[in-house]
């Protein structure tokens, strides 16, 4: 690995012919030589090029080694450069004490030992080489952390995600089991009931108006579990993407107003009463059957929550588009729960006895936005909320 680390050697030296001598001694494949033959040249260089180290002739016209190895020294990129001065004057005038003042780490005379040169080289590159190597894998070991700090950041996060979700599965059943015994109940009580008036013979308790009595009790708790599972099933098909919208024209106004009439019963049991404002038919291309399941998820819950006040519809025209409000008067949502009650397994309000899977707003946001529309709540706690379905025409 560290043979694949090319080293960079800087000479300086004002005579040609010592230059080549001396690159001729210290160059390799793994090597690339740059030769300078003053001082500024040597500057220049080694503001472009990071070097393993430079070896500086000390007597150079105008500025000469010393004077360059102190700039070296002042200067952040090539501070740390190993600098190894080569001298010919005698070893009398004290140069070598003069170099490693000015930061040298050796020094050479002349006539060059050719062993003592290639070896001083060689030590300076391979130190370069692992120096190099090192900061290569504190970098890698840096980058790792940082991928592995991201990675638990995002199990943590898919831990958080995985834990509200078992914490939502948990909820869901728990009032699937609850909602789903309702209605079983109702018809095992009535199963029951009948078995008991037929082993005791008693024809009386199944006269035609009793019969017709006992079959809406039925049919009513048929319908809340169909509901149900049909709800379960819608949340299915919005997952996987298969949520068909058949779009065919007809008219949003009397839609409504033939399903207001099928909710009279609803309307008298919550105690409670329903007006239309729908004075112009409103024409548009949707799926008649989806639509129809948005507005009754709205008005079942404006009657649950209504608290016994009436309940008003509005069906109109804007522009290029239609607009269905349905306003209640009751127990309001607060801002908190805005944010929430389009999201599965989501109900209005804790404080309050409520039916239902929590999924009728979720299915009904998916299908008024899979025809384009919005579907938006206002509302004030105590002061009933107003729920707006616009749909493209």
């Amino acid at each position: 690995m560290l043979s694949t680390i090319q080293a960079k050697l800087l000479i300086v030296d004002d005579l040609p012919e010592n230059l080549l001598a001396l690159e001729a001694l210290i160059k390799r494949e793994d090597r690339t030589v740059y030769k300078a033959l003053s001082a500024d040249e040597a500057l220049s260089l080694l503001l472009q090029h990071e070097f393993a180290m430079a070896i500086l002739d000390v007597q150079m016209p105008g500025m000469n080694g010393f004077e360059l190895a102190e700039l070296m020294r002042g200067t952040e990129k090539t501070r740390n450069i190993p600098i190894v001065f080569v001298s010919a004057a005698g070893r009398e005038l004290n140069y070598a004490f003069k170099g490693y003042e000015s930061g040298a780490v050796d020094f050479l005379h002349k006539p060059l030992d050719i062993h003592a040169v290639k070896s001083k080289v060689n030590v300076f590159v391979d130190l370069y080489r692992q120096s190099k190597a090192m900061k290569e894998q504190v970098l890698a070991l840096q980058e790792s952390r940082r991928e592995q700090e991201a990675l638990l950041n995002r199990l943590q996060n898919t831990q958080l995600e995985l834990e509200q979700a078992v914490r939502m599965r948990d909820d869901f059943m728990s009032i699937v089991a609850h909602e789903v015994r309702t209605p079983l109940n109702g018809l095992i009580l009535e199963t029951q009931l009948r078995k008991m008036h037929l082993a005791r013979d008693n024809a009386a308790a199944f006269t035609l108006d009793k019969m017709q009595a006992m079959v809406e009790r039925d049919e009513r708790q048929i319908k809340s579990l169909i509901r149900l599972i049909e709800d379960m099933l819608d949340v299915s098909r919005i997952r996987t993407g298969k949520l068909s919208i058949q779009a065919r024209s007809f008219d949003l106004a009397a839609l409504v107003r033939g399903l207001l009439e099928s909710f009279a019963p609803q309307v008298e049991a919550a105690e409670s009463s329903v007006t239309l404002d729908a004075g112009q038919p409103v024409i548009g291309s949707w799926d008649e059957f989806r639509i129809e399941q948005v507005i009754s998820n709205l008005l079942t819950n404006a009657l649950r929550y209504g608290a016994k006040s009436p309940v008003s519809v509005k069906v109109y025209s804007d522009g290029p588009q239609a607009i269905v409000e349905v306003r209640d008067q009751g127990i309001g949502i607060s801002e908190e729960n805005q944010q929430r009650i389009f999201q599965q397994f989501e109900r209005v309000s804790v404080n309050h006895a409520v039916a239902g899977l929590g999924l009728g707003l979720f299915i009904s946001e998916q299908i008024v936005t899979a025809h384009g529309g919005t579907i938006t709540v206002e509302s004030r706690i105590g002061e009933g909320a107003l729920f707006r379905v616009c749909l493209p025409l």
